[in-house]
């Protein structure tokens, strides 16, 4: 085996309305918006980037929200579920929290030994929380409604479901140097790297599950991080060796990717850490504004008057209240699934 990634360095998905899901994982999720761009390859929509204070790879969850775009379905052949990392002990916490702000919690559970909270986002985006005792040691977004002892340290892991999970797991250990360390009715656990919160896997066999529809409220990709391009490159060599169709490395001004699939349909992503998000502003100033990229600066007028407009919380409303203290209900939360 050659080389293999660090862990989770992002998820994206797709929403239907910029500013309900912007309202969402601000408002109520307490995230910060580390990035307010475009689709490079759909300039006519928003790409919204979420994470912690400073936009460290694996806290990152983005979005494409189409306006009006149909809500998806949820299946086989997909990232089915997105589960982030919480301290251990603040899963009640947020219990209560998401009921006051009208979220409709579907469920508590325990797996592998840690409690789980499940949820949708307002499009019908499966969300977990998990209170590990692990936690990564990244910067939670001090600026937002959610106090910095309970907020989210990052993803914890991602769950792809598919009808028959042989090959996704063979493309996991034999090509991605994924390794099993669980297996609990029909949902097998896999780590990289160190493993732990941030570099996980599940894959769950789902035989009679329907195949999964990639639009509003489902997974578009999940991207594995890589530490620069020259290991991007090596992993594109890697992959391509195995038969599989690999894209070129592709600049996304953030990070440079590739795309492939994994056998069961589930599109995937390599990205480098570097440059990182304050390539174009100051950490300060994440998100404040639309920012594009070199080649799409010229288009700048017309991309702007394509967009719908993005209205943003004032940092004072979270000082005003206090973080964790606000108890009316969000326009984000009224998400049923």
């Amino acid at each position: 085996m050659g080389v293999e990634p660090l862990g989770i360095h992002h998820v994206t998905a797709v929403a239907s309305d910029p500013q309900r899901n912007a309202d969402f994982y601000l408002r109520v999720i307490g995230m910060r918006l580390m990035k307010q761009t475009v689709n490079f390859d759909a300039p006519d929509t928003y790409h919204l980037y979420y994470g912690d204070e400073v936009g460290t790879p694996g806290t990152i969850l983005t979005f494409f929200p189409w306006p009006g775009v149909p809500r998806g379905r949820r299946g086989t052949g997909q990232a089915t579920t997105t589960s982030f990392s919480i301290p251990e002990g603040s899963l009640g916490w947020w219990l209560d929290h998401l009921r006051r702000q009208a979220v409709d919690v579907r469920q508590t559970t325990t797996r592998f030994s840690e409690d789980c909270l499940e949820f949708p986002d307002p499009d019908g985006l499966a969300i977990e929380l998990v209170a590990a005792a692990d936690t990564p040691s990244t910067r939670p977004f001090q600026g937002g409604p959610v106090p910095a002892e309970h907020a989210i340290r990052g993803l914890h892991s991602v769950t792809l479901s598919q009808r028959t999970p042989d090959q996704t797991h063979q493309m996991l250990t034999d090509t991605l140097g994924f390794r099993l360390v669980d297996e609990d009715g029909g949902r097998y656990r896999y780590n990289t790297g160190q493993g732990g919160p941030g570099a996980r896997v599940d894959v769950l066999a789902e035989p009679h599950a329907p195949r999964g529809l990639v639009a509003a409220g489902t997974v578009h990709h999940v991207a594995w991080r890589a530490p620069d391009t020259d290991t991007a490159s090596d992993w594109r060599a890697q992959i391509m060796a195995t038969g599989v169709d690999v894209t070129p490395i592709i600049d996304r001004q953030y990070f440079e990717s590739i795309y492939f699939r994994e056998p069961g349909g589930v599109l995937l992503e390599i990205a480098t850490d570097p440059p990182g998000f304050t390539k174009d502003e100051p950490l300060l100033q994440l998100g404040a504004r639309l920012r594009l990229p070199p080649w799409l600066e010229p288009d700048r007028s017309q991309i702007q008057a394509a967009l719908p407009d993005l209205k943003l919380p004032d940092p004072e409303d979270w000082a005003s209240q206090g973080p964790g203290n606000s108890t009316a209900p969000h326009p984000g939360g009224e998400g049923t699934g």
